[in-house]
C-alpha cells in the first residue's frame, strides 16, 4: 500500500450498516498493519434517516481527522438514496472515483441519473442478503463487492473481522454474503 491516503465514504440509512462497514474495513486494514479511520457523520436522526460514514486507509499514519470531502470511492447501501439524495453522492466526486451501488440498474443508468463521471459498480446487494442471510441487510454484501473493486485489504482479514463482530452463525452467513458479492459485483464504464 502506499503512504498516500485512500479515503472512503459510505452512504445509507440509519440502521442499515453503513458505519459497521466502515468500522469492519478500517479494523481489517489495521488488522494487515495500515493505519485506518472510520467514523460517522450523523445527528439524532432517526432510524432511516440517511447517513453517511467515512473510512481512510494508508501505509503511513493518518493524521487528518475530518470528514471525507474528496472520496476515491463512494458505497452506496440505499439504492433509494440515489434519487433522494444525488448531489450529496456525487459531492467531491471527480473522473478518478469509483462508485460502488446497491442497485439492480446498470451503472451506465446509474451514472447518467446522477452526472456522475467515474467508474461505476453495481451490485443487486439487498436481494443477495435478502437470499443468504434472510434479511435486507447490504451492508457486508457492499463490502465485498468493495474489496473487488479496490483490493484494499485481504478478502480472509475482512472475514475475520466480521466473525469476530458477529459471532460465528451470523458471521458466517456474512462471510458468504461477502464472497458472493464479491464474485458477482459488475463494473461499468
Amino acid at each position: 500500500m502506499t503512504e498516500r491516503i485512500i479515503d472512503l465514504r459510505f452512504h445509507g440509512r440509519g440502521g442499515q450498516g453503513a458505519w459497521t462497514a466502515s468500522i469492519l474495513l478500517a479494523r481489517a486494514a489495521i488488522m494487515e498493519g495500515k493505519h485506518a479511520q472510520s467514523f460517522p457523520f450523523f445527528g439524532p436522526e432517526r432510524s432511516g434517516a440517511p447517513v453517511e460514514a467515512f473510512a481512510r486507509i494508508s501505509g503511513e499514519e493518518i493524521e487528518l481527522h475530518s470528514k471525507v470531502y474528496e472520496p476515491d470511492y463512494v458505497v452506496v447501501i440505499d439504492p433509494t438514496l440515489l434519487a433522494q439524495v444525488p448531489e450529496t453522492i456525487i459531492a467531491g466526486t471527480n473522473t478518478k472515483t469509483k462508485l460502488i451501488v446497491n442497485t439492480r440498474e446498470d451503472g451506465a443508468t446509474v451514472a447518467k441519473k446522477l452526472g456522475f463521471k467515474g467508474k461505476v459498480w453495481t451490485l443487486a446487494a439487498t436481494d443477495l442478503a435478502r437470499e443468504v442471510i434472510g434479511r435486507p441487510i447490504a451492508n457486508t454484501a457492499m463490502l465485498g463487492a468493495l474489496i473487488c473493486v479496490t483490493n484494499l485489504v485481504k478478502l480472509d482479514s475482512l472475514f475475520t473481522e466480521v466473525i469476530n463482530q458477529f459471532g460465528e452463525r451470523i458471521g458466517e452467513r456474512n462471510v458468504t454474503v461477502i464472497q458472493r458479492a464479491h464474485d458477482e459485483v459488475k463494473q461499468h464504464a
